[in-house]
C-alpha cells in the first residue's frame, strides 16, 4: 500500500466567533467547536484518503479556555495514522483576540475517520509516516490510542 507524509492532509481552518456563536455565559458553544472540530477532521480525512468519510469516534473532548464574540478559532488538523481503512485525526483549536494579540489553546481532540467508496463501503487507505518530532511523537503514540479506543468499546457493549 501506498504510504504519504502525515503533513501532505494538514488543513488549517480559521473562524470568527459571532455573537450567534455564544451561549447564555457568553462564550462559544461547545457544539458548535465540536462541529468545527469534526467538519475539518473530515476534511482532513479526505485530503488523504482522496474519497468520502465518515466520523466512527471522537475521542474525550476537554475544553481549556472559552472563546468570547470577536475572537478568531484557529483549528489544525492532520492524519496521524491509519489502518486499513481507517485514519487517526488530531485535531487542535486555538483561540486569539486580534486586538491584543493574547492566544490560548481552547482544545484537541483525536478523531476516527473511514474512508468509504462509491458503494457506502469502507475502502482501503494509503498509510502515513512522520517527518517532523511532533509527528513522530503523534505516529508513535497512535497504537496506545487505538488500544485505548477498542477498551473502551468493550466496556460498552
Amino acid at each position: 500500500m501506498e504510504m504519504k507524509p502525515m503533513h501532505d492532509s494538514r488543513t488549517v481552518s480559521t473562524r470568527l466567533v459571532l455573537p450567534l456563536d455564544i451561549n447564555h455565559q457568553q462564550t462559544i458553544f461547545g457544539g458548535r467547536v465540536l462541529a468545527y472540530i469534526d467538519e475539518i477532521a473530515a476534511i482532513t480525512a479526505m485530503k488523504h484518503a482522496q474519497t468520502a468519510v465518515v466520523t466512527a469516534s471522537i475521542d474525550s473532548v476537554d475544553f481549556i479556555e472559552p472563546a468570547v464574540v470577536g475572537d478568531v478559532l484557529e483549528l489544525e488538523a492532520i492524519v496521524c495514522s491509519t489502518g486499513r481503512t481507517s485514519m487517526e485525526v488530531f485535531v487542535n483549536v486555538h483561540a486569539e483576540n486580534l486586538l491584543t494579540g493574547e492566544r490560548k489553546a481552547m482544545t484537541q481532540s483525536f478523531l476516527t475517520l473511514v474512508a468509504m467508496d462509491e458503494h457506502k463501503k469502507p475502502t482501503p487507505v494509503a498509510g502515513v509516516y512522520p517527518e517532523t518530532e511532533f509527528e513522530k511523537h503523534l505516529f508513535e503514540t497512535a497504537t496506545k490510542r487505538r488500544e485505548d479506543r477498542k477498551r473502551k468499546q468493550l466496556v460498552a457493549h
